[in-house]
């Protein structure tokens, strides 16, 4: 018989260490961009950045402790185990982790227990960073880069290209801040491709006196497929905060999409007092703006948004669409990132282009008090259309949760996560849906199947994969229909966030996979549904991550992420995890609801780092089938020095057609917007802004 409490709860001592840590306080700094040269094979697209332990109190009893194989299982006389683990979240920005757990932990000091091995293990094998310091083609990517330290400060664009959005080439700077328009910063923008050809870039910069205005800046040589040079207007900035909006509360254009009257449109992140607001503007040069009256939306109590994103998704289609599309079968989403809580959130919607307002479907999940697109570290995120493979994609910032000190050891901070196909879910009719784009397929190497699991209620199974440090995980879990039936409605409402983790026993859950554990669970980080039954019958299910034992050092944030996951009546569980050393990202249900964390352990690294199954319920039995790829490294270094000359010499050859994107970057990495670009042949170089204005209008 099965142990009733195989996860107990962490102790007091763990508990004061898993207190949400204050919000983020994340500059307005961002910048991504992104360029596809169709021409240069099947589609090319990508992005690139430069630059608990269970308390020895709460023991985890396991009965039936089963070693499992593809090929046999056999049973294991049980072990004392600890239980399960939390990570760090939204804190008071990267560089500034002055409060909560990292309150006592000096600038200068790396506290224990970490060494540089531990560290070394951290730097992720599969996913976009830089090779040093702090951060926020051909996929051409563009990204905010720090290249003196791994805090935030003396934000630059980093540039990188990929031709499969996975392997990556560093390029050298893209644009430096050298002006008095950009002197404290250039920050997030976003660029667009016009029909001839040319290509256009808004960016936010920062002033001397720190005011917030929009520049215009362009390639310098458009058939150098590296777009290596770029040249700034020298008539920015083109646009300053207009009256009634504060000097530091006006960032982040927009991609720009065309009207039916054949003008170009942005929109631009602000707020009124505490009402999240994004303006419009109209222009038919770039150059020269029209702001709308009104605004596109708003939302009070939001306090500023930040890289908003605004995009058509098909009602009825699987592919994207690109950014000016509009008619009877698109929604329109607006996306915006809270400076107040350090989230992305959207909304579906329909979209008056003659007002130049957008009004969501369903006020109750409207932006900042709705839906998320992603419940754990993520923020700054942008969408481009990748016209080459006929996709919209999510590129986002991911920070880290450990300590700066600890960030000046590694020599790095931040990633992006794993780009994202995003369609609109027209099963729900409410969510979009992520999922990792196809090219990250191309790393998966060898693979072990595990078929209709049994894991009886308060188990824990361990599986056979090798190294678990670099992992795609795709299952699928039934729950016990008997025990569905009869699990009895309670009128409590379920939070994963409050609700005590993994160790927290109910009758249908907790139950799932645990990632980067050691063999005594000693740290362990729970990826897992729980579904709760209220007082109708009615099933609610929830995607939750526990870091609260992810790792047993002091300076690492614990939280425990999550939230409500639509699973429609016939669907089974389905759950996907890509594992990359010190990141987790995970997708529920085909992308309803995604998490991604940042965990730290210290003793689940190398050959020590295992997987498990585990029910926790305490009425149902799950039947989970697994299947696990052991994941490649992908190849991101600096563009070799010999042939970027030839590339960007030979004048002889024409630019492919490309895809250009920018992503907002808003701390470290992050992304903007995508255009399509499709280049004639011709070289428009940067001989004088007269001549540029002229071939604008």
């Amino acid at each position: 018989m099965a142990d009733t409490k195989p996860l107990l709860q962490a102790s007091d001592s763990d508990a004061s260490s898993q207190k949400e840590s204050p919000v983020n306080r994340l500059k307005p700094i961002k910048v991504y961009l992104t360029i596809c040269f169709g021409l240069l094979a099947a589609g090319l697209f990508a992005a690139l950045l430069i630059g608990n332990h269970w308390s020895s109190n709460a023991r985890l009893r396991l009965r039936g402790h089963q070693h499992v194989s593809s090929a046999s299982t056999t049973v294991e006389e049980p072990k004392p185990q600890p239980s399960p683990p939390v990570s760090r979240g939204p804190t008071q920005g990267v560089s500034e982790k002055t409060t909560g757990i990292w309150a006592h932990i000096s600038g200068n000091t790396l506290p224990e227990p970490w060494n540089s091995t531990m560290l070394a293990w951290q730097r992720t094998a599969f996913h976009f960073q830089p090779e040093k310091n702090w951060m926020n083609g051909w996929y051409h990517f563009f990204y905010q880069y720090n290249p003196n330290s791994a805090v935030w400060g003396d934000i630059v664009w980093g540039h990188a290209v990929s031709k499969d959005l996975i392997n990556w080439f560093h390029l050298p700077l893209a644009m430096v801040a050298d002006r008095w328009y950009d002197k404290d910063g250039v920050w997030t923008g976003s660029a667009t491709i016009l029909p001839d050809g040319k290509i256009v870039m808004l960016y936010t910069g920062s002033t001397e006196e720190a005011v917030q205005v929009q520049n215009l800046a362009y390639p310098a040589n458009l058939s150098d497929p590296l777009l290596i040079k770029w040249v700034k207007y020298k008539g920015n900035p083109v646009l300053v905060p207009p009256p009634g909006i504060y000097k530091k509360d006006f960032r982040d254009p927009t991609t720009a999409w065309l009207t039916s009257e054949g003008k170009w449109r942005i929109t631009i992140g602000s707020k009124m007092n505490k009402t999240g607001i994004s303006l419009v503007y109209d222009t038919k040069d770039f150059i020269n703006y029209e702001m709308l009256e009104g605004v596109l939306h708003s939302v009070p109590g939001t306090g500023m948004w930040e890289c908003v994103d605004f995009f058509p998704v098909s009602k009825t289609g699987e592919k994207g669409l690109d950014t000016s599309v509009n008619g009877p079968d698109v929604k329109h989403i607006v996306k915006v990132s809270l400076d107040d809580d350090r989230h992305d959130y959207y909304a579906i919607g329909t979209y008056d282009e003659k007002n130049g307002s957008w009004i969501p479907d369903d006020p109750e999940i409207d932006l900042g008090i709705g839906i998320r697109y992603d419940y754990g570290i993520f923020y700054a995120s942008k969408t481009f259309y990748d016209q080459n493979k006929n996709r919209r994609v999510l590129w986002g910032w991911i920070g880290e949760a450990d300590s700066e000190a600890v960030d000046m050891e590694k020599g790095w901070a931040s990633l992006q996560a794993i780009p994202r196909t995003i369609l609109f879910d027209s099963k729900t009719g409410t969510n979009l849906l992520q999922w990792p784009v196809e090219e990250i397929d191309s790393l998966r190497s060898n693979s072990t199947e595990f078929k209709k699991v049994s894991v009886q209620a308060g188990s824990v199974v361990p599986l056979d994969v090798g190294p678990a440090s670099q992992l795609d995980i795709v299952a699928e879990f039934e729950v016990d229909k008997e025990a569905l039936n009869k699990a009895n409605g309670v009128h409590v409402l379920f939070n994963c966030k409050t609700s005590g983790g993994a160790a927290e026993r109910g009758a249908l859950g907790p139950f799932g996979v645990l990632v980067l554990a050691d063999e005594s669970l000693s740290e362990q980080t729970p990826v897992y549904f729980y579904v709760a039954k209220d007082s109708d019958g009615k099933l609610n299910t929830f995607l939750c991550n526990d870091l609260s034992r992810s790792s047993k050092a002091p300076d690492v944030d614990k939280q425990i992420f999550g939230n409500f996951v639509p699973v429609l009546n016939g669907e089974i569980l389905s759950l996907r995890i890509l594992v990359d050393h010190s990141i987790i990202e995970s997708f529920a249900q085909g992308g309803r609801t995604v998490i991604s964390s940042r965990v730290y352990p210290t003793e689940a690294i190398y050959g020590a780092a295992k997987v498990f199954l585990f029910n926790n319920a305490t009425e149902t039995n799950i039947t989970a089938s697994l299947k696990i790829w052991e994941m490649n490294s992908a190849s991101i270094r600096p563009y070799p020095a010999d042939d970027a000359d030839d590339d960007h010499n030979d004048k002889k050859s024409s630019a492919p057609s490309s895809c250009l994107i920018l992503w907002p970057i808003n701390y470290i990495v992050v992304g903007s917007w995508g255009a399509q670009w499709w280049s004639d042949g011709n070289t428009y170089g940067a001989t004088g802004d007269e001549e540029m204005v002229s071939e604008l209008g």
